[in-house]
């Protein structure tokens, strides 16, 4: 059964090789979605979707410029009729220590987090409205939870955190229109955004604290992401959903 045949599904951050993105476009794409990949540069995006197969698209798109988000959707729409799903994946970190994080630090991993995840819902909210149906999902993070620990700084924390309060705000608010919103709070996942920085003890560290004893992968975080942009999650919204391992029961 193809959870989303005849839906359409924009995934930001998504041109990544190894990234939670397009893992999740993958997997989108196998149950029957047609895939519009948003990343900074137009080529990588244009090739991640190209790795799809027919049909998907790829845009340059900065999360954190406004009326960049608004004319990307209004291209997709263009292109692709609709938009269904959104993913809010777009998102950096910073290893940074509390008195480490410079204005500029705070800017830069805030922006892309939080109001790139803000933006792009402003975006795509009336076109769901119109239709009355929609599914949002948002990436948070185990370090919004935990207060970090595991890679990004305190700043990072609390983008993710706000994420959390934004997307339930965001459920909240746009239930009665039909469309629902959901974070995924990923654990320590196998992925590029920690750009080789981890050292083997860092690892034997994390691992110690992972109940099932390995590193995430990106297909776990996208298996959850399809369950909540599919009719199966038809009646789950503002829930934070973690993809841990085990590492926050408690």
């Amino acid at each position: 059964m193809k959870l989303l045949e005849g839906k359409v599904a924009v995934i930001t951050g998504g041109a990544s090789p190894r990234g939670l993105g397009k893992a999740t476009a993958k997997l989108f794409a196998e149950h029957g979605a047609t895939i519009a990949i948003l990343d900074l540069d137009a080529a990588q995006a244009e090739a991640a979707a190209a790795d799809l197969g027919e049909g998907h698209i790829g845009l340059a798109c900065n999360v954190t410029d406004k009326a960049g988000c608004d004319a990307a959707v209004a291209e997709v729409i263009a292109r692709l009729g609709k938009i269904d799903v959104l993913v809010n994946n777009a998102g950096i970190t910073q290893p940074l220590k509390f008195l480490d994080i410079a204005p500029e630090n705070y800017d830069a991993v805030l922006d892309v987090n939080l109001r790139g995840t803000l933006y792009m819902s402003q975006a795509v909210l009336p076109g769901m409205r119109a239709r009355k149906q929609g599914s949002v999902v948002n990436i948070s993070s185990v370090s919004a939870q935990r207060g970090g620990g595991i890679f990004g700084g305190p700043h990072y924390s609390a983008a993710k955190a706000g994420v959390l309060g934004l997307t339930k705000a965001f459920a909240r608010e746009c239930a009665p229109d039909g469309i629902r919103a959901n974070a995924v709070c990923p654990g320590f996942i196998a992925t590029d955004i920690t750009g080789g920085k981890l050292t083997p003890d860092m690892m034997t560290q994390i691992l110690s604290g992972i109940p099932m004893g390995r590193a995430g992968e990106a297909s776990d975080v996208a298996g959850c992401c399809l369950f909540l942009a599919s009719d199966l999650a038809a009646y789950v919204t503002g829930s934070e959903v973690d993809v841990n391992g085990g590492s926050l029961i408690h």
